[in-house]
């Protein structure tokens, strides 16, 4: 995501930290290079200002200059005054509690991904122990009531709809049936155009008083740069908004909504969409963002992902058959299924701090792990518990089997001893203990 901000953010990083020393030219000539980087990513003129100013008043000052690391120092405040652009401090929906009903209005143009969002936002509540009603209210675009449908389908949500042409019967209707059936979120997918039109917020409006929502949230392209913070501000001056979603955030290669919104309307990013998996929506969180931007990763989302995938139990088993030199492909295919749920994993790289620009593309390659799987999958159950036994007439109807050849079977066994012998060591106690000690611990 916002890929190339990312890339001239973090070379900035990279330069100003490697000098022993820093002065007032080398932070000016940073700061200009921010400057840039920020313009060409499509960030609001006045937003940059603001951010350039203030980054170098306080970046001049001798708390800087004479500091111990003031290339550090320098970093620190570049990352502060990002955390700051994108909104401080993550916010949360404001929902009342389960035994009372909470009203979720959500807002957008055609093409911004609402109804998706609407969806993917039931999803994530659902995990939270609430109870959500998707309402097909966006009787305009032809076919949204049906989109919602099978998407609220794939949830496992419930999608109240009806065959009329008023939206205000609808939304009258499906606030009676959730307060009847106990549902204790409503999200409303409301009406969309192509562009903004008084017709279309005289109908929200009319929404807005019926249901008198606790949160009114504008799903917006994060592809569309300044036009998304443009398309935020005018619904925020008649509707009051109380956040915004960011779709497609993962496609986003520049990074100007997400700099520019907060500053611009004084809402919060909520909410991001990461993917086109159902499943792809992400609490925004502006210090963890601005940290993957820099290039310092952003470990602990990644270790939230581990654990919706991994459960406790599981990692134990797993760390036993590493002890005990039984972990075979069997397991191998397992983690691999395992890393895969976790999500995009070029995504996965920007977490982990200094591997993003430093893993070639291939090392990450999504091709790779489907021949991987393909191969294991051919496999005799026999051959996955000991691989030793594939010999060169095995590798042949391995080959056969998956579609590939007996140079990726080969390729594939020889990365499997080293993943072995890597894990090996890593479960060694001496190895664990020199690691801890490098910290300052014990084991």
């Amino acid at each position: 995501m916002i890929d190339g901000l990312s890339k001239k953010l973090s070379d900035v990083v990279k330069t100003i930290t490697g000098k022993a020393n820093i002065s007032s030219k080398n932070i000016r000539d940073a700061i200009d290079e921010i400057k840039i980087a920020l313009l060409e990513a499509d960030v609001n003129y006045r937003v940059v200002r603001r951010f350039v100013n203030r980054a170098t008043e306080e970046a001049l000052g001798e708390k800087v200059l004479r500091t111990v690391s003031p290339g550090q120092q320098f970093v620190k405040i570049i990352y502060d005054k990002i955390v700051q652009l994108l909104g401080d401090q993550r916010q949360d929906l404001h929902l009342k509690g389960p035994d009372t009903q909470s009203v979720i209005l959500l807002l957008g143009l055609q093409g911004s991904g609402k109804t998706t969002a609407a969806a993917k936002l039931a999803i994530l509540l659902k995990k939270k122990g609430r109870n959500p009603l998707l309402v097909a209210a966006d009787l305009i675009r032809p076919a949204a009531v049906e989109q919602l449908s099978i998407l609220g389908e794939q949830a496992g949500v419930e999608v109240f709809k009806e065959n009329t042409k008023k939206s205000r019967d609808v939304v009258k209707n499906a606030l009676k049936h959730a307060k009847k059936n106990q549902f204790d979120t409503v999200i409303i997918d409301t009406t969309g155009r192509l562009q903004i039109d008084d017709i279309m917020m005289d109908e929200i409006k009319s929404l807005k008083r019926i249901t008198d929502p606790e949160e009114t949230l504008l799903v917006a392209d994060a592809m569309t740069g300044q036009n998304a913070t443009d398309i935020a501000k005018t619904f925020d001056e008649q509707l009051e908004l109380t956040g915004v979603i960011l779709s497609k955030f993962d496609s986003d290669t520049r990074g100007g909504a997400a700099f520019s919104i907060k500053s611009i309307t004084g809402k919060p990013i909520k909410f991001i969409g990461v993917g086109e998996k159902i499943t792809d929506l992400e609490p925004f969180y502006p210090d963890r963002i601005a940290s993957r931007i820099l290039g310092m990763g952003d470990v602990v989302s990644l270790v939230e992902k581990a654990q919706e995938t991994i459960q406790l139990e599981e990692a134990e088993e797993l760390q036993r058959k590493m002890e005990e030199k039984t972990f075979n492909l069997e397991d191998y295919l397992d983690q691999i299924r395992r890393v895969k749920k976790m999500g995009n994993l070029s995504a996965l790289i920007e977490m982990i701090p200094g591997l993003k620009g430093n893993v070639a593309e291939d090392q990450i390659d999504t091709e790779e792990m489907k021949y991987t799987e393909a191969i294991i999958l051919s496999m005799t159950p026999q051959e996955r518990k000991n691989h030793r036994i594939i010999g060169s007439g095995r590798k042949k109807r391995i080959a056969k089997g998956s579609g590939t050849s007996v140079y990726l079977v080969n390729r594939l066994l020889n990365k499997f001893d080293k993943a072995k012998l890597m894990m090996k060591k890593m479960t060694n106690k001496k190895y664990q203990s020199r690691i801890m000690s490098q910290f300052g611990g014990s084991s």
